[in-house]
């Protein structure tokens, strides 16, 4: 499915297509109406409580770009941990390699983070690494093998990342907690969903 019916069967910019989400050419800023060849519906269909919280799943994991078994395998491992489910679920999601290259803003969206990741471009404490789904853990120093690899300028930056832009490196500076990430997601109804 193309990246931009994506955005537009949440109704939600999920910046799969980097900058272009940004700008008017945007194509839930263009038709805020989900996709279809008859166009607009005017009546809405309400969905059921499980209808709810299969769309929510499905919206998280098409952000963050993950696979059915990636994302059940990450619930998984937040319900194991002593923490709440919801909170850790997403600490996790933001804990992610890719998604912290993408955070960073030396890639434009998290598709194309993962790919700079698997083509070894980027090293933890110095080791290059080329495993996208690698959870960074507190004070992980975070740097690019190729110097052409710049941050995007007008990147906001999140509390749980330190940039060096002298020395094309960053910081991990731990799990980020709920209140520090800025996102849409209902993730009670993500823990609701897999808890049936």
């Amino acid at each position: 499915m193309d990246k931009c019916r994506e955005c537009r069967k949440y109704q939600t910019k999920l910046f799969l297509k980097g900058q272009r989400c940004t700008t008017p050419k945007c194509s839930v800023t263009r038709r805020n109406y989900k996709p279809g060849i008859f166009g607009p519906k005017k009546t809405s269909s309400r969905k059921s409580e499980y209808g709810l919280q299969l769309l929510e799943k499905q919206k998280a994991k098409t952000e963050y770009g993950l696979r059915e078994r990636q994302f059940a395998n990450l619930f998984n491992k937040a319900a194991s941990s002593r923490f709440s489910t919801q909170e850790e679920l997403l600490s996790l999601l933001e804990s992610r390699l890719d998604n912290v290259v993408y955070r960073l803003g030396w890639a434009l969206s998290r598709r194309q983070a993962r790919q700079i990741v698997s083509h070894r471009k980027i090293k933890i404490n110095n080791s290059v690494v080329n495993i996208p789904s690698r959870i960074l853990k507190a004070n992980d120093i975070i740097s690019t093998v190729e110097k052409e690899i710049k941050p995007v300028t007008d990147i906001k930056l999140p509390k749980w990342l330190k940039l060096d832009l002298k020395n094309n490196q960053a910081q991990f500076l731990g799990k980020p907690n709920r209140g520090d990430i800025e996102s849409d997601l209902d993730e009670q109804l993500i823990v609701e969903f897999y808890s049936r």
